[in-house]
């Protein structure tokens, strides 16, 4: 499984990240603190709140999701 840690401070961005997201194959969830949503879900992510560091768990392996994810990543 492949962790990283993210922030989406705009519903733009948001919208693209969930793009991202659904154009893959393998389950992508997002947590933070002890709240768990599904990525493919818009209002999900915008569930867990702007500004925030989101972990995002996956397994499977999409170069172009794997750009916005590095485009959103918390150093």
């Amino acid at each position: 499984m492949n962790e990283k840690l993210i922030q989406l401070k705009a519903t733009d961005e948001v919208q693209e990240f969930v793009k991202a997201a659904s154009a893959c194959d393998f389950d992508i969830n997002l947590q933070c603190e002890r709240a768990m949503v599904d990525a493919k879900s818009f209002l999900g992510v915008l569930s867990l709140g702007l500004c925030k560091r989101l972990l995002v768990s996956y397994t499977g392996r999409n170069c172009c999701f794997e750009q916005i994810l590095n485009k959103y990543k918390v150093a």
